[in-house]
């Protein structure tokens, strides 16, 4: 079959095209017809080697073949949604039947691969980190990023009373209030207390959701309320916060939790409520994950340079 593999550690350059033998399902998997695969961050750490002994290591010799996630069907005529932890980028796969989702009628490939990675973290920051309640303000950074924009959907559809978006452009903050956000504001880390405070009516914020980290943090922290939660669940910027000392989080009565979604899918695996909720919201219009380019499998290399690159927008999915 048709693939793409890695015979060395290093960057996109390494990626290479191969026919490989068709993989056989074992005891608690299915094999998958693959529609298409999405790309990950997770994918560039594969082939870089990085993290040799985490949740991101795919197993056995090389060469391997990455890949996390992938859109098809099986033998049977099902089409699902499925997490692998290696060998998404290729005709066919192996997917454990725990990880394997039904596809409902009128979710594109594209939109489906959107909601396992980026979908399933904001579902659990807002839900099992947050404990968002009726009423409070979400304060979602990077809000016209794939997890971002999710984020501020799932905030208004959970019953918040106020979304704050912030990003970095005018455009990115327009397609954020096109989502749904009540106010949009440049997300930088000078003078953003007064930016949300005023976003919010001059009231401090509920919940504020990071992936960027370092002084963005810090000035987040202080525009939380009484029992405010920051939940932290990535670190764009590469700094580390300088504020979370815990005796000001005591005094101040508000709490910082973080969250990564790959140790979750370890030890409960992708399939459950959750991504059965995001599914059928998509599915009714309720949703609706950013879905960017589309690349044949031979140009994954391609897709890589691009998402490194800072290039692209949306979900970018692999055709094989």
């Amino acid at each position: 079959m048709r693939a793409m593999q890695f015979e060395r550690f290093g960057g996109p350059e390494v990626l290479r095209k191969a026919e490989v033998p068709d993989p056989v399902a074992g005891p608690g998997e299915t094999l998958v017809e693959v529609e298409a695969a999405g790309v990950n961050f997770g994918d560039i750490k594969q082939i870089a080697g990085e993290q040799p002994d985490g949740p991101y290591a795919p197993k056995g010799p090389l060469p391997r073949i990455p890949g996390l996630e992938v859109v098809g069907r099986t033998p049977d005529g099902r089409r699902v949604l499925g997490y692998v932890l290696q060998g998404g980028y290729a005709a066919r796969t192996v997917v454990p039947d725990r990880d394997l989702v039904a596809l409902p009628d009128g979710v594109s490939a594209g939109e489906a691969l959107a909601l396992l990675v980026q979908g399933l973290t904001a579902w659990h920051v807002l839900r099992s980190v947050a404990r968002i309640r009726p009423g409070e303000s979400v304060v979602v950074h990077a809000a016209a990023g794939g997890t971002g924009s999710l984020a501020v959907q799932l905030a208004r559809e959970f019953g918040a009373g106020r979304v704050i978006a912030t990003a970095s452009s005018e455009e990115k903050r327009a397609f954020a209030l096109e989502l749904g956000a009540d106010a949009a504001v440049d997300g930088d880390a000078e003078d953003y207390k007064e930016r949300v405070l005023d976003a919010n009516h001059g009231r401090p914020v509920d919940i504020i959701l990071d992936a960027i980290g370092g002084p963005v943090l810090d000035s987040a922290l202080d525009t939380l309320g009484y029992l405010g939660r920051l939940v932290t669940y990535g670190s764009s910027s590469r700094q580390a916060a300088s504020a979370l000392a815990p005796s000001r989080l005591a005094v101040e009565n508000i709490g910082v939790a973080g969250f990564w979604l790959i140790p979750l899918l370890a030890r409960n695996g992708a399939g459950g409520p959750a991504l059965e909720e995001l599914l059928d919201l998509t599915a009714r219009g309720r949703l609706r994950p950013l879905v960017g380019t589309e690349y044949d499998l031979a140009r994954a290399r391609d897709a890589h340079e691009d998402l490194l690159a800072r290039r692209t927008k949306g979900k970018l999915i692999l055709r094989p």
